[in-house]
This record gives C-alpha cells, sequence and structure tokens, in this order.
C-alpha cells in the first residue's frame, strides 16, 4: 500500500481508490519515476514559458534543469510542463492580446494537475505578469524565476541597452545621421546573450516587482542571464518550492496590500515602465485588491528616484547588477518600505536585504541624495483623459512637462505610418502629436505604439523630443515625453475621439493635468456625430476578448478573472 503524505495537495490525485488514482501512478512510473518518488515526495510544477519564438526566454531549459535540482536536494519530485510563450518581438499586433490568455493557461494547468507548489519560469515582458496573473488567480503555492537581462551590447565604443538604444539610433537613421550600412552593422551588435532587454523596460521592471512583492527571491531582479548566479538562483528557488509546499504558503499570504505598495515604489525608485502600472493593477485584481491610480500617484510624490538606468538614465541592469542589485536598492528605499512583509525565501523583507549594500553610488543614488525627489511615473487626469493617463516623467523633457501645443490628429497607427515622414505634413515642433484607435478594444489589444515616431522633417531640424499622447502602450525601454493610457480609449467613446486637428491641448505634470481646451459640450456634440471605431472579431478568442476586456486604468484584464467580494481590501 502506498505511504501517504499528509497535508499534500498532489494526495488527492495519487491517493483515490478510483481506478485513474492507479493509472496516474502508472503513468509517472512509465516515465522512470519510482513508486518510492510517489508515496512521500511534494510535487513541484516547473511552469516553463520556454520557447525559440521568444528570444528573451530561449534559455529557460537550462534554468528549469537547474530547478529540478533544488527540488531533488529537498526532497521534492520536480514535473516540467509548457505554457503559452509570448515574445515582444515577434507577435502580432501584440502581446497584450494575450497576457491574460496565457494567465489563463498558466491558471488552469496549475489547478488541473496534482501539483503542490509550482516554480514559474518567465522573462520577456508580458511573460512575468502573466504568470503571477495566474498564479495568483490558482492560489497553490509558488515562487517565480525570470530568465535575467542580457549582457551589455557594444557598438563602436558606444555600449547599448535593447531596445532603448535601438530606438535612439532608428532616429538617427531617420534623421540621416548614421547610413544603413551602419544601422545594419548595429543590429549584430546589440544583443550578445540570452535574457530580456537588459534596460529598465518592462521585463526588468516586472523582474523587480516580483523581488520587491516578495514572489521572487533576493537577486532575483538584476543577476543577467548569462551569469552563473542565474542558475544557482534557480536551484534555490527549486529548494524554497518544497518548503512553500510543505508549510502551504500561498500568493495570496505573501502578495498582500503592503507588497504591492513596496513594488510601487520600486517601479517609481528605478524609473520602471509605465507597463507595471497595468500589471500590477490586474494582479492586484485577482486577488481582490482595490488599487486606484490614484494610489500610483501617491505613491510617486514621497518616492525618490534613486537608479540611473536606461531608458531614463545612463547605465544598464548589468550594471544594476553589480552595484548591488535590487537588495541594494531596496536598503537605500527602506524608509519607504514595509520590511515586516513576507516573502518566499521564508523570511521578511527586511531581513531579505539586511546587510545589503550599494557598490556603486553612480548607479544606485543614496536615499538623502536623489535623481529626484519624486517617483519616475505620474499619473494625469484631465477633460482629455477622465479615468487617467499615465507619463514616465524620468525619461521625459523637463522643459515640456507643463506644454500647451495645437493638436496633429492620426486616426490609427496605419494612418501614422503613412503620414508622419510626408513633407507636407502640418507639423511644428511645438505642437502636441495625437493617435488614437490603439487602446485595448481599439488596435485591438492595446500595442506598445505610443512611443511615437518624430516626423523626419522635424528631426532634419534638430527636433529631439515633442509632447506625444495616445491611448495605447509604450515599450519600457522607450523615452521622451510621450503620455499613454488615456481612459476611457477613443473605440470606447473616450474624450481621444474627439480631439480634431488644430485644437489646444494643455498639459501640466506638477499638477496632474491632461486637458482638451474645448468645450464640454462640443466634446459631446463631436462625440455624438462619430460613434467611435473599434475592430469586431466574430469568433474565438479575439471575440472573447472584445466582450469582456477593461480599460487600462482597470489593468486591461478580463472582467469574470478578477475576484470578487473583496471590494474594501484597498491597498494602503
Amino acid at each position: 500500500m502506498p505511504t501517504k503524505a499528509p497535508g499534500l495537495r498532489s494526495r488527492e490525485w495519487l491517493d483515490t481508490p478510483e481506478l485513474y488514482g492507479w493509472l496516474r501512478r502508472a503513468a509517472l512510473r512509465s516515465q522512470g519515476f519510482g513508486e518510492q518518488l510517489l508515496d512521500d515526495r511534494p510535487i513541484i510544477g516547473i511552469c516553463n514559458s520556454w520557447s525559440e519564438l521568444t528570444h528573451c526566454n530561449a534559455h529557460l531549459r537550462q534554468l528549469a534543469e537547474a530547478v529540478k535540482r533544488g527540488v531533488w536536494q529537498a526532497g521534492g519530485l520536480p514535473l516540467e510542463f509548457p505554457v503559452i510563450s509570448l515574445g515582444e518581438y515577434n507577435m502580432r499586433p501584440t502581446t497584450m492580446l494575450y497576457r491574460n490568455l496565457m494567465s489563463m493557461d498558466v491558471e488552469e494547468s496549475i489547478t488541473a494537475n496534482p501539483l503542490d507548489a509550482v516554480v514559474l519560469l518567465s522573462g520577456c515582458d508580458k511573460t512575468t505578469p502573466a504568470m503571477m496573473m495566474g498564479a495568483a488567480s490558482a492560489d497553490i503555492p509558488a515562487i517565480i524565476v525570470t530568465g535575467g537581462p542580457q549582457l551589455k551590447g557594444e557598438w563602436r565604443g558606444d555600449e547599448l541597452g535593447t531596445c532603448t538604444d535601438c530606438r535612439r539610433y532608428e532616429q538617427e537613421l531617420r534623421a540621416g545621421r548614421i547610413t544603413q550600412e551602419e544601422w545594419l552593422d548595429l543590429q549584430g551588435s546589440i544583443i550578445r546573450s540570452p535574457g530580456h532587454c537588459g534596460v529598465m523596460g518592462t521585463a526588468s521592471t516586472m523582474a523587480a516587482v516580483a523581488e520587491a512583492m516578495g514572489i521572487a527571491l533576493p537577486g532575483n531582479a538584476a543577476i543577467p542571464a548569462a551569469d552563473s548566479r542565474r542558475a544557482l538562483l534557480a536551484e534555490s528557488a527549486g529548494l524554497r518550492a518544497v518548503a512553500l509546499a510543505q508549510e502551504n504558503v500561498r500568493p495570496s499570504a505573501i502578495m498582500t496590500p503592503s507588497a504591492f505598495d513596496n513594488a510601487i515604489r520600486v517601479v517609481h525608485a528605478a524609473g520602471g515602465s509605465t507597463n507595471a502600472i497595468i500589471h500590477l493593477t490586474a494582479i492586484a485584481g485577482r486577488l481582490g485588491i482595490s488599487l486606484p491610480l490614484s494610489r500610483f500617484d501617491e505613491l510617486s510624490r514621497d518616492t525618490p528616484l534613486l537608479l540611473d538606468l536606461k531608458p531614463s538614465g545612463r547605465f544598464l541592469m548589468e550594471d544594476f547588477a553589480y552595484a548591488g542589485g535590487l537588495p541594494a536598492l531596496l536598503a537605500e528605499l527602506a524608509p519607504k518600505l514595509d520590511l515586516d512583509a513576507p516573502t518566499v525565501s521564508g523570511a521578511t523583507l527586511g531581513a531579505n536585504i539586511e546587510g545589503a549594500t550599494v557598490h556603486n553610488t553612480d548607479v544606485i543614488r543614496a536615499f538623502g541624495e536623489p535623481i529626484s525627489p519624486e517617483g519616475g511615473l505620474a499619473v494625469l487626469t484631465g477633460s482629455l483623459a477622465p479615468n487617467g493617463a499615465v507619463i514616465k516623467t524620468s525619461a521625459a523633457s523637463p522643459e515640456l512637462l507643463t506644454h500647451r501645443g495645437r493638436a496633429v490628429v492620426f486616426e490609427d497607427h496605419d494612418d501614422l505610418l503613412s503620414r508622419i515622414d510626408s513633407e507636407d505634413l502640418d507639423v511644428e515642433p511645438e505642437d502636441v502629436l495625437v493617435m488614437r484607435g490603439a487602446g485595448p478594444l481599439g488596435a485591438p489589444g492595446m500595442p506598445e505604439w505610443g512611443f511615437l515616431p518624430l516626423p523626419k522633417k522635424l528631426l532634419r531640424r534638430g527636433v529631439q523630443d515633442m509632447v506625444r499622447l495616445s491611448d495605447a502602450r509604450m515599450s519600457g525601454t522607450a523615452f521622451g515625453t510621450v503620455v499613454v493610457h488615456i481612459a476611457p480609449e477613443s473605440a470606447a467613446g473616450g474624450p481621444l475621439a474627439a480631439v480634431r486637428n488644430g485644437d489646444i491641448i494643455e498639459m501640466d505634470v506638477a499638477n496632474r493635468r491632461l486637458d482638451l481646451l474645448v468645450d464640454e459640450s462640443e466634446i459631446k456634440n463631436r462625440l455624438a456625430a462619430a460613434p467611435p471605431k473599434q475592430v469586431r472579431r466574430s469568433r474565438g478568442y479575439g471575440w472573447l476578448f472584445e466582450q469582456h476586456i477593461m480599460q487600462a486604468d482597470q489593468g486591461c484584464d478580463f472582467d469574470f478573472l478578477t475576484a470578487t467580494g473583496f471590494a474594501d481590501n484597498v491597498a494602503t
């Protein structure tokens, strides 16, 4: 008779008297797992988003082997399984269209199988939040390991980070300051190792968020993908997963309101991606935690910007790792954090960072000597964005943060691409570039089209930045005075749909305002006369997405995936 391991979820599959309990054991034995391995060991799933279509995650097979070593050492049985992988470069129109689908894949794969805990392997932008969302919904013990950032690229003496510097050099190409031959040479120099983008883009930001929230081990955010310490971290995660299973430590016990506040402060202190706001809101919604945009802005006001990384600053993720990584940044930020927050390490956040020091004060600034006294992101509201919009102030031009200009309107992304470089485009440097039709419904999926290219005629005049507005998202690697996530989006009838060429738009970031200087009655009349346009799909996942997607300020999750009955559980 098999020996039952008390309290383990997997026993409900393996220790049942029905035929399928016997068959499950037979199936595992057919893979070489002896009967003694099935009787008293926690089963630890390794949820792997490896894919050759997702280059950021293409090394996760090797990390999975390291996780397995840790699980075996701790007395568990590791079983690896695949889930959808979302690669930013290859998927069209955007991986954001499929983030929720991946989260469902993660949740259902975890809950449907005899797993006592799971190690989540992610890396590329949407894979990390999708896994955190799925794990939050499943609420089975979980720990996440991200793939780590790429090593620095280098081209003709210039240190490169994907894709901040690809965007910078593309502007140089369009302005005629580098040649096509040089552009091609750069292509072979910018990505020189496994891992995700080596700047504080979305992938790096979400890796930092996971560590700050305590769902990843210390060091997760910054250890380079090619560094042997990344494999050691994965092995340690395997060890810890067994303990989490035995102690039944669930994500809901780790990802608390205080943990979300800690994560938000880290995003601000690091100059993190605007996308983190959408992802954190969605993760919180899975746990029944209300996380309004106002909370992000409130915490920004008194969180200093401490990390000097591209695209906001000068350095790269590899430099951040050598400067002490996120533990060192957390140690500097400690006066603003809840250090009693629990983590998957088994210790509190404060214990995790005890003794962490900064090894390069150019990269990680001291708490009392910040780059800026406020965080890297700000939330704007006003007549153009009644439900909010987001700007990455740390990557914007300071002189444009208070601005009034004439709108130059593009109906959608195709319209933008067809006209932005026209010599006939009526545009001046002080104008405001406006694009609509790029939100969750309008695109669909809310692609990273918010980094509107500057008109070629202005680039040739030496213009480096303009105010740009849209209901799209912006890559975390991008920079400039760019306002995104305007809500409601134009396709949902938001005021963005009413903007016309020549209208005056006013932005005042200090006072958190974004206004269309047109009478309210005229805005209503325009919206009534021109119903919003959106993509209509008649079948499949696209139809499901259209029917159930929520707006940017609500995290762009599906309404049927959010938790209910916890309306008063507000992050404070």
